[in-house]
């Protein structure tokens, strides 16, 4: 008999098809010694603080340049454990396929998520899979939680203060900008890649440098508007922004004219942001710049005790406004 091309509902049945699905799809490429115990929960050693995390992944279209759902489900939830100052150790992952979704393109995904969790050193330790009728999951949903050692306690939005540097990792909106590209079919003279990335590998160089990091928070939805207004809310705190400062590429930029949107409020999934003591800043940039992905990271403003809970954007000419958190749903199904 023929193997099955396609996602079928008994795949989610619990029988046969579902152990091979299982086996020879998701164990071999998430193979480790916990995972392969195949008992109801993952036995864990855990020691000192821990993080814990969960998100669920909805992207469309399920591939788009610079990665696919897969990559960004891994790298997505590893980077919430790295804004913590947390070393990431184990994921669960649970899949919610669609009857009818091609077996070629699970493989792919799985392979993608295999690779990127290798950049991080975190095992899947345990996960769920389930099969829904046709037209009740669009594809593919993912859901990832991880767990992570804390190794730099104290990393919070509480602990930024006044005269703090900020720094913006690298170039921002290339996530948004390379979803909604996808979506519309443009073709841009240039090729345009989402961010995405797994930033562990370089917030464990900063950690190591023993930089002193009041706050980090990945730019995912809403941008960077997002993340810095929730600190200057929490913080009880001012923010100053030098527009020329912030870094975006020319494709980004076309891409906001041609829609009217504003590079900060776009998403991005390999993009963070950092708080810090203004004399640790240089230091911060220059080993931040040392690694792929970071080569545009910049000092982009300060933390203030005036303005508090507002995010003030200073203009190449001399001007300033608020920036205000994104209005509304700028791109539904961004991640």
């Amino acid at each position: 008999m023929a193997k099955p091309t396609q996602i079928q509902l008994s795949h989610g049945g619990g029988g046969r098809e579902m152990a091979e699905l299982i086996g020879k799809i998701f164990f071999d490429a998430f193979d480790n010694p916990i995972l392969r115990r195949e008992e109801d929960a993952a036995a864990l050693n855990l020691s000192g603080q821990t993080a814990f995390t969960t998100d669920s992944f909805t992207v469309a279209p399920l591939f788009f340049q610079g990665g696919d759902i897969g990559k960004l489900a891994i790298a997505g939830t590893v980077n919430d454990l790295a804004m913590m100052g947390a070393e990431p150790q184990y994921l669960s992952c649970g899949f919610i396929i669609e009857e009818g979704f091609e077996i070629d393109k699970l493989k792919t995904i799985v392979s993608s998520m295999a690779k990127e969790l290798e950049k991080s050193g975190a095992h899947i330790v345990c996960g769920d899979t389930k099969v829904v009728p046709k037209g009740c999951a669009d594809g593919l949903f993912i859901n990832t939680t991880g767990v992570g050692r804390i190794v730099r306690p104290g990393i919070s939005v509480r602990a930024i203060q006044p005269g703090d540097a900020v720094i913006l990792s690298r170039d921002i909106g290339r996530h948004g900008a390379a979803i909604l590209t996808a979506r519309e079919g443009l073709e841009l003279e240039s090729e345009l890649t989402s961010d995405c990335a797994t930033l562990w590998p370089v917030v464990q160089q900063l950690l190591a440098a023993n930089i002193d990091i009041h706050a980090m928070r990945d730019a995912t939805r809403g941008g960077i508007a997002a993340v810095l207004n929730e600190w200057t809310k929490a913080a009880n705190v001012g923010i100053d922004v030098e527009e020329k400062l912030i870094p975006v590429c020319d494709e980004v930029r076309g891409v906001c004219e041609l829609y009217g949107f504003e590079p900060w409020d776009l998403a991005n999934e390999g993009t963070f942001v950092i708080a810090l003591p203004k004399q640790a800043a240089e230091a911060a940039v220059e080993i931040m710049q040392r690694h792929g992905g970071c080569d545009s990271a910049a000092i982009i403003g300060t933390v203030s005790d005036e303005h508090a809970g507002k995010v003030v954007l200073h203009s190449p000419w001399g001007s300033k406004r608020y920036l205000e958190l994104p209005q509304g749903e700028l791109l539904p199904r961004i991640c």
